[in-house]
Order: structure tokens, then sequence, then C-alpha cells
């Protein structure tokens, strides 16, 4: 049984501890006090419910702490899972505080293999030159990042040796899939996959989007539409539903970094999946507008049922815009406990949300929406995330 470090409880950073820990005794060092306790006390502070059903079975072999020194001093792995926003000034991911961890690592135990999982630009482990840290990106989708560490696509690790095998394999035993596909790359590349493969995400989102706004703007179906395009098996009946456009923890930062990485190289679509999403918000904004509304409802800010994240999620793009008008905006959103959100009222009440607002915006349908579909403005078509 091997001593792992996770630094960070996030998405990343706690669905890999909770798969490691079937095996391997794991610490998460986290700075966020309350985050600390709930994991202690076997709560997930992650509104997943995979995670708690993790968490009611699990025996003592993970523990939170904050203390850095007890964290990191006996880790054979310790793995890195701290955000890296995207920094609109110098236009580059901010990785201090992976940097930050890699150096506190590096002092406490110069001994420990150093895995970082959080997202970095293409090259960032190449110059920090240091023995002790390799690369293996992440793949996890919104509200489902522990079924998607159980059920890999792929494993991939940025260093072709013996002790990149062994991390691949670790991931591997906490996995509930036979036969997951394990690739041993380079550092750069690795790098260079996630990046690649969340921007052709995003320009998947961004196709279906623009089909959809083409569609609505000439008075055709959309479903007909992506349903015929989608019948052929090189384009395949997935991810193709339309949205307000790509949003949450990786797909808006992730399609920027790729963009900066490019710089003084020639090309044409990264940017325009870039533009693309901005285009999006301007349009659904636009449907809003038509109508004439004195007050509308935002519902929903979190991504997609089954998460309870709503980080730089799409709606709220177009909810600025209509703001931005004067027009008097409104939120339901239960996972919120403020009173307000951008300063607009939260509204608590479900039926006193739809009994006051003149539109209602959705990114995504739900069965309580239907009866106030008369009021509703959402480009979901076929129900789905």
């Amino acid at each position: 049984m091997l001593d792992i470090t996770v630094v960070g409880a996030g998405y990343v950073g706690l669905s890999n501890a909770l798969i490691l820990s079937q095996n391997h005794k794991v610490t998460l060092l986290e700075v966020t006090l309350d985050r600390v306790d709930q994991i202690n006390r076997r709560q997930s502070p992650i509104g997943e419910a995979l995670m708690q059903e993790f968490f009611d079975n699990l025996d003592n072999r993970i523990t939170a702490t904050s203390n850095i020194e007890i964290a990191l001093r006996d880790a054979d792995y310790i793995i890195v899972a701290t955000p890296t926003d995207y920094d609109t000034t110098t236009n580059f991911f901010n990785t201090a505080s992976v940097e930050q961890v890699i150096h506190d690592a590096c002092t406490v135990n110069p001994s420990a293999t150093i895995v970082i999982k959080s997202t970095v630009p293409v090259g960032f482990t190449q110059k920090l030159n240091n023995p002790q840290v390799i690369f293996s990106p992440e793949f996890l989708r919104e509200g489902k990042s522990l079924e998607d560490n159980l059920y890999p696509s792929r494993i991939v690790v940025g260093e072709r040796s013996e002790r990149a095998r062994t991390f691949a394999n670790l991931l591997a035993q906490g996995a509930n899939k036979d036969d997951i596909p394990i690739l041993l790359t380079d550092s750069t590349e690795a790098e260079a996959i996630k990046l690649f493969a969340n921007t052709y995400l995003a320009m998947r989102v961004a196709y279906f989007n623009e089909l959809d706004t083409y569609a609505a703007r000439s008075g055709l179906d959309t479903q007909q539409i992506i349903e015929g395009v989608c019948l052929d098996p090189r384009i395949g009946d997935h991810y193709n539903n339309p949205s307000f456009g790509y949003g949450g923890y990786c797909l808006p930062k992730d399609t920027k970094q790729l963009l900066a990485n490019y710089n003084d190289v020639p090309q044409n679509i990264i940017q325009a999946i870039v533009d693309a999403n901005t285009t999006r918000k301007d349009f659904v904004a636009e449907l809003v507008l038509e109508r004439r509304p004195k007050i509308v409802g935002i519902y929903r800010l979190v991504m997609k049922s089954g998460s309870d994240n709503f980080r730089t999620s799409s709606i709220q793009g177009v909810m600025k815009r209509i703001k931005a008008k004067g027009i008097n905006v409104v939120v339901f959103e239960p996972s919120l406990k403020d009173e307000s959100f951008y300063h607009s009222e939260v509204i608590k009440d479900k039926n006193e949300f739809f009994q006051r607002c003149d539109i209602v915006v959705a990114n995504r349908m739900t069965p309580c929406l239907e009866p106030f579909r008369f009021k509703v403005i959402t480009r979901d078509i076929f129900g789905t995330s």
C-alpha cells in the first residue's frame, strides 16, 4: 500500500483521491478548512451523488488536512490538482499554485514523485526541468468526474518511464473498467493532448450552436437538421445538443490557452472557436431582448444536472448581456445562499420566481419548466446535457 497525497480537493483532486483510496492510503491537502472538515466527516464537499456514495462506503484510508508538512513528508506520490485559471492580463494560465506546491513538495519530500493533474500550458513541465515532476492530464465531464475516473476513456502520462507506467497502473487499479488504453508520451505532447481534446469538444459545441443559430434565423427546424447530419457515422449522434455556449471549469480557459500557445503559429480554427462562444451568447441575448420583457428570470446557473458548479457557466454570459440593456433580471438557483447574484435578486421560492418573470431563460429544459414553456427561452433540443 502506497502513501499518496493529493493537493486540492476540487473535482479533479477529490475524484482522484477517492479512486486511489480504494487500494492506498490517501491524504488530501486542502486550504479551505470547511472542505477539510467535511471530508474528515465523510461528507462530499462537491455535489455529485456518486461521490457521496463513495464517502458512505469508505474506510479510514482517506483523510484531509491543511498542514503542508503532515501531508507531504511521507508521500510516495504527490498529485497536484490545484486550479489554473486563465489570466486575461498575461493571456496564459496562472500556474502560481502549481509552482508553489511543487516547491513545497521538493522541499519537504525530495524523494516523492510529483504528478501534475492541473491543466497547464503546452511546454510547462519541460520548462520546469525538475526530475521529480511528471504530467498526467485528466479528462473529466462536468458533474461526472468520479464516474469518468472509474470508467476512463484513456489514461495518459507525460513520461516514457517505468514510474509513469506505475502511476498509470495505479489509476487503472482504482477503475471499474478493464482494458483501459494507457498512453505514455513525452510531457509536452501530454499537455497538448489535454488542450487539443478540450478544444475539439468546444468546437463541436460551437458547431451545433451555429447550426442552431442559422436554423432559428431562417425559420428551420433545428432538430430535423441535426438528426439528419448526425446519422452519418463519421459525425455520430452525440454531443450535439444546442446550448447557450460552452462553459464550466475547462473549455473556456483551455481554448484560450491553446490559442495563446499558437502565438506565432498560423491558425484560423482555434480563434474561431473562441470567438464563436461570444457570438452565441450575443445571439441568445438578442432572442430575449426581442420579446421586450420587463423582468427576465434566469433559471439555474449550474452547468448541467448533477453538478453544483456554475463558474463561467454560459447562462451567466447571457445574463450579463441582458442586464447591460437595463432589463431587470432575477435568479432562481437553489445552490445559492446569498440574497443576490451580480446585483440581481435571488428568488428562493420557485412559484414566486415563475410568477414574477415575463421571460424565463434556461440553458436546459427540465420537467418543472413545462407548465411555463410559453415564457421559456431555451435552445435545448434533445433534453440532454
